[in-house]
């Protein structure tokens, strides 16, 4: 039965939790400058806020983050496979954070702590995915008008909430955190570049030197996992549906395919696209025995697992996070993470060094919206210019790294339509 404050597996996780806690935030002295001017400051005293995100160590650290700024707080997952049940723990028990999140939850308990989260009435909600929004709307209607704002941290779940925009559906100003130049250019690009290619071989411990490794969408999650495979020594190739993004793949070295070309000779597929059925049965049909397979988008739709499982005669597990499917025509195809986010459910997620930077995003724009949310148009926003330059500022003064400044004669001159040539 769920706790009135909690549904987590074990408390008794709790204090290893709360030692890889405060190791991830060793990594992540923006955010730790953030927490000490919060406390100090309290910008968020009496905000509700309910959050539907990756449990993990430096989720965490958000929410020690926004609860030092007097926010008072409830978390729920937002992947059934993300949390870091021990993370869990620490934050019920050493953190007194109402927490409502399960490693392996089926869909029923998912949706059951969605609406625990809700049922806090928040006044802020911060997303991975849009599912809390997207509840909220469909199912919780009589919350909205107490909703302020909200923050998106995903672009799965920046696309829905524009189409939500676009509909005249969405009810309140959305920040898009993922569109932070300090987020996507370095969270999509290194966090998931390399937490991807760590979940891979930690799944199968299969060498990447020398085999062919296709990533599906050159977005710049898509970018990040391609300059990490090929950093392995794989023979990386790139599907893409957008001319620009194609182009652009192929004059940074990559070989440019269909998939249907690209799923015959691959040895590993992965995607990274936001869409559904990148990898359907048309693919499956054409794989190479031994093929792997994996997802690295937020939602468990970019691999038709169903079409797959029409086309197997039997499977089985030979190792954690692996299922080989046993086609009926004798091949094999070995899919990762049930075709969850293979970075969060095979591995540890983004470093907290890159997460240090999206997290400092993603408190700076909770204190904004609960400051000036009820003077934003009801749409998508980006976040901030101020804030972004904030952000990288700190990140570069915590990395002791000194730039330019321009004098005045420079601004002037920028400034300028006058003087040519």
């Amino acid at each position: 039965m769920i706790n009135n404050n909690h549904d987590i597996k074990d408390i008794t996780l709790a204090d290893q939790g709360r030692e890889r806690v405060e190791w991830a935030l060793t990594e992540m002295p923006v955010l730790r400058e953030i927490y000490e001017r919060f406390t100090k400051d309290r910008p968020l005293a009496g905000a509700r806020i309910s959050g539907c995100l990756h449990i993990t160590t430096e989720t965490a650290n958000l929410a020690r983050t926004l609860k030092a700024g007097g926010a008072e707080l409830v978390l729920c997952a937002s992947n059934p496979l993300s949390t870091q049940d021990d993370v869990a723990a620490a934050l019920v028990q050493h953190y007194h954070i109402p927490t409502f999140a399960i490693r392996g939850e089926d869909a029923g308990t998912y949706y059951l702590h969605i609406a625990k989260a809700l049922d806090h009435r928040p006044q802020l909600t911060m997303d991975d995915g849009a599912d809390l929004v997207s509840e909220l709307h469909k199912n919780r209607r009589d919350l909205l008008t107490e909703v302020i704002g909200g923050t998106e941290e995903t672009t799965t779940g920046v696309l829905r909430l524009r189409a939500m925009a676009a509909d005249k559906a969405l009810k309140f100003p959305v920040i898009a955190v993922n569109d932070a130049m300090t987020k996507h250019l370095f969270d999509n690009r290194y966090g998931t570049g390399q937490s991807t290619l760590d979940g891979i071989i930690r799944a199968t411990n299969i060498l990447l030197a020398g085999k062919t490794f296709t990533v599906a969408g050159y977005g710049w999650c898509g970018r990040g996992i391609a300059m990490r495979a090929k950093g392995h020594g794989a023979h990386v190739i790139i599907t893409e549906v957008d001319p620009l993004k194609a182009l652009e793949a192929a004059m940074d070295g990559f070989q440019v395919l269909p998939m249907l070309v690209a799923a015959a000779c691959s040895d590993f597929i992965i995607t990274a696209t936001g869409d559904k059925n990148v990898l359907d049965q048309p693919h499956f049909a054409v794989m190479k025995n031994g093929c792997v397979i994996a997802n690295s988008g937020h939602f468990n739709v970019e691999i038709n697992i169903p079409a797959l499982e029409k086309m197997t005669l039997n499977k089985h597990s030979p190792r954690s996070h692996v299922e080989a499917y046993q086609l009926k025509d004798g091949r094999e195809i070995r899919l990762l993470a049930q075709g969850r986010l293979v970075n969060l459910a095979a591995a540890e997620g983004h470093p907290a060094t890159v997460m240090d930077m999206s997290f400092a995003n993603q408190a700076l724009s909770i204190a904004y919206l609960w400051q000036q949310g009820v003077n934003l148009e009801t749409l998508v926003h980006p976040v901030p210019t101020a804030i972004d330059q904030q952000v990288a500022t700190m990140k570069l003064a915590a990395m002791g790294i000194n730039i330019d400044s321009l004098s005045p004669e420079q601004l002037a001159y920028l400034s300028s339509w006058k003087e040519g040539t």
